[in-house]
């Protein structure tokens, strides 16, 4: 466990001045003083009327998020579990062997801190090696325990944390998917539950195992749907591909969404949610890796084909220009889906504002290059069919283009 030496000081400032704990959800009063929205929730139930640091009368009791600080307490947070990380280093790690290990799963339950230090142990062998992992997975009972303890597990982070640590560790490990998405989707979803409060409170890599767990189910569309109609869980995966949001977590969320949004019923979900708009801020921002791009490319592409999302793709003034730009700017899988995207919009169903927005961000010559290199028959094919589009409008610098070009300047 963690070093007798490694000291955690919490700041003043993220404590309730009410339960004294660290603020979960931070809310400011009129007064400007931020309270948990739980604690201060039961003060104002109460039939109080005044702050409860200052004692002034509330002209309102009324209160706002306060963002910053919620945003401030996570980044603490997920500093102090990389610091608890690397004071426990596979230097001072203690590994139980196989035997051990079957003899710690035997006793294991879901109550008490030798449940917290079981799980630890059988994280530490797992991370040990394949073999590893292999045999964990393949131990009779484990992993339908490990459910058992998040289906019964209420409310305890921690515990929550170590359970998803250790199934996510078996993960790619685990042969018979459709057993595991039976057994986590049963009991009307409540190890839905527990993912979607590891998501809500969890650090950076607990959320990110929660992410790849549900993923890992997404086996159909009937797990597809239970998923996306859990309550709060799609709005928690989109606030998870947020640009400001850990890197990884980026990425492995919108795995997730790609994975879970192909019925139609959950891509009107998403667009609903804002979907649109995030994946828009995503792919404008300049700090984004080639494989999350291609991943937003991907989730925006599937929201295309639908009527909702063509026009919220129009309505957003950021979001065609933002995929205009990524065509042959990041990767062939990158473009393909951005050309997809512009001609779904622009040519299959002819929508006339999204077909100016992209003239008016130089589309015409992006068609023009992609269809002189050596892109895929269909892109070919695509931007020959968007080219036709432009071509019609005479003021447009195609009324005059050559076929017989063999060479466009770069812009």
């Amino acid at each position: 466990m963690v070093r007798d030496d490694l000291y955690i000081t919490i700041p003043t400032f993220f404590r309730c001045p009410i339960s004294l704990d660290i603020m979960k959800s931070p809310v400011s009063l009129c007064t400007g003083v931020t309270y948990d929205r739980s604690s201060i929730q039961r003060w104002l139930d109460n039939g109080n009327n005044t702050c409860p640091a200052t004692m002034q009368v509330l002209q309102t009791k009324e209160f706002v998020p306060n963002r910053t600080l919620q945003r401030l307490i996570q980044i603490w947070s997920d500093s102090v579990h990389n610091r608890v990380e690397s004071a426990e280093s596979p230097a001072t790690r203690t590994v139980p062997s196989p035997d051990q290990v079957v003899e710690t799963v035997k006793y294991l339950d879901g109550h008490g801190e030798n449940c917290l230090d079981s799980l630890t142990r059988i994280v530490y062998f797992a991370e040990e090696s394949e073999e590893n992992r292999e045999f964990l997975a393949k131990l009779d009972g484990f992993v339908p325990l490990l459910v058992d303890l998040l289906d019964n597990v209420n409310g305890d982070v921690e515990m929550l944390e170590r359970v998803i640590s250790a199934l996510d560790t078996v993960l790619n490990k685990i042969e018979d998917r459709e057993q595991l998405k039976r057994l986590m989707l049963k009991n009307r979803g409540n190890c839905l539950a527990s993912l979607l409060l590891v998501l809500q409170q969890g650090s950076a890599v607990s959320k990110i195992g929660s992410v790849r767990i549900l993923k890992f189910i997404a086996v159909d569309a009937e797990s597809k749907v239970t998923i996306a109609e859990k309550e709060g869980l799609m709005s928690e995966l989109l606030k998870s591909v947020a640009p400001d949001k850990d890197p990884a977590l980026i990425e492995n969320s919108l795995s997730c969404l790609v994975a879970i949004s192909t019925p139609k019923r959950n891509k009107l979900k998403s667009i609903h949610l804002g979907a649109i708009k995030t994946l828009s801020q995503l792919l404008s921002g300049s700090n984004s890796s080639t494989s999350v791009t291609e991943k937003a490319l991907k989730l925006l592409e599937t929201m295309s084909s639908t009527k909702e999302g063509r026009s919220e793709i129009c309505e957003d003034p950021a979001c065609l220009p933002a995929v205009l730009q990524k065509v042959l700017k990041v990767s062939s899988i990158a473009t393909e889906h951005a050309v997809m995207i512009l001609w779904t919009v622009c040519y299959l169903f002819r929508d006339q504002k999204a077909q100016e927005v992209v003239a008016m961000a130089n589309g015409f010559t992006k068609f023009l290059l992609l269809i002189q290199t050596n892109c895929s028959p269909a892109v070919r094919q695509m931007s020959a069919d968007l080219l036709k589009i432009f071509r019609v409008n005479s003021k447009s610098c195609l009324s005059c283009y050559d076929t017989k070009t063999t060479h466009i300047m770069p812009f």
